[in-house]
């Protein structure tokens, strides 16, 4: 099951303009746009492509760089890919999203007791391991955007947080 929330993005009088502006369309730096969007999933396999769609969906109305939105994209497929693969059955899984001030950011959140160990870029990668690369790539791609990437863990869950420029 997926339930979602979402409040429309607001930029006072230039709100409908920037509601419609494509991914990839120029950022204007007057433009003071926020959003919020929410999704909660159970973690299971069908939900990764679905909240990949709801996220693209979000961000096709809102100003942001194809660029960034490759990375988002991207992103949430692979955080909640890896709450798929390492959560606890029964749990929850939560993704938002939110515009803000022409930064975004981009929240997966499970109840997972075991939180991931951010990647250190320098550590050496086992060529032949057929997974546990995922973190590491979002976290270079992020960076190389001009974002950031952060692991909270507490006694409620693991949250992967994606900060990213809109533009």
């Amino acid at each position: 099951m997926l339930t979602t929330a979402t409040l429309p993005a607001d930029a006072g009088a230039a709100g409908a303009a920037a509601r419609t502006a494509a991914v990839g369309a120029p950022v204007s730096p007057r433009l003071r746009i926020r959003g919020f969007a929410r999704w909660v999933a159970e973690p299971a396999p069908a939900a990764v492509p679905l909240l990949r769609t709801r996220v693209r969906a979000v961000l096709e109305g809102w100003p942001v760089s194809a660029e960034v939105a490759d990375v988002l994209l991207l992103a949430v497929s692979e955080l909640a890919g890896n709450v798929v693969q390492h959560a606890a059955a029964g749990g929850r899984m939560r993704v938002g999203l939110t515009f803000d001030g022409g930064r975004l950011r981009l929240e997966v959140v499970d109840q997972g007791a075991r939180p991931p160990r951010p990647p250190h870029p320098a550590e050496e990668v086992d060529p032949d391991a057929e997974s546990g690369r995922g973190l590491l790539i979002v976290q270079l791609l992020v960076a190389e955007a001009g974002g950031e990437l952060s692991v909270v863990a507490d006694e409620f869950g693991t949250s992967v947080r994606v900060c990213l420029p809109a533009d």
